[in-house]
């Protein structure tokens, strides 16, 4: 049981990679001078993998959040102001199955209450990032554009 309890604080409220590497890719894109990057920026920039960052940014055109481009001298940008963009809408898109422990095999599971609470903070947590814009969060991040552009 003190497995199970431990296991649970540790999952609660964790978003997975998919979604921390969508945030990042939308605050570059947002602080960007010129609004446009590349996915091999956004990388070198977070020191994390090109491949995954690829079907991230996928994802976020198929969302409506980034265009891109091809070619010479082609890229990403924002889609949308980033003011448009609602924080709790891009965690409900890129985490469509928010689940905080499965049930599935428990042996207790047809009788357990926790299922509950676990979805009510979920919607509570969505809930508060429902109350921010990228453009929030990126306005009020004294600094960023220098840390994320000064290469």
């Amino acid at each position: 049981m003190r497995e199970y309890v431990a296991a649970l604080k540790r999952d609660i409220m964790k978003l997975t990679k998919y979604t921390d590497y969508a945030m990042r890719v939308l605050f570059f894109l947002a602080t960007k001078p010129s609004g446009q990057g590349t996915v091999s920026e956004v990388a070198e920039t977070y020191k994390i993998s090109r491949n995954h960052l690829v079907k991230v940014v996928q994802n976020l055109v198929k969302f409506g959040y980034v265009e891109s481009t091809k070619g010479r001298g082609g890229g990403m940008k924002l889609a949308q102001d980033s003011s448009k963009i609602v924080l709790g809408q891009v965690v409900r898109k890129m985490e469509p199955d928010m689940h905080l422990i499965d049930c599935i095999g428990c042996e207790v599971a047809r009788v357990c209450k926790l299922p509950g609470p676990l979805h009510k903070a979920i919607s509570a947590f969505i809930h508060v990032l429902d109350e921010y814009s990228l453009s929030d969060i990126v306005n009020s991040s004294e600094g960023i554009t220098d840390l994320l552009h000064s290469n």
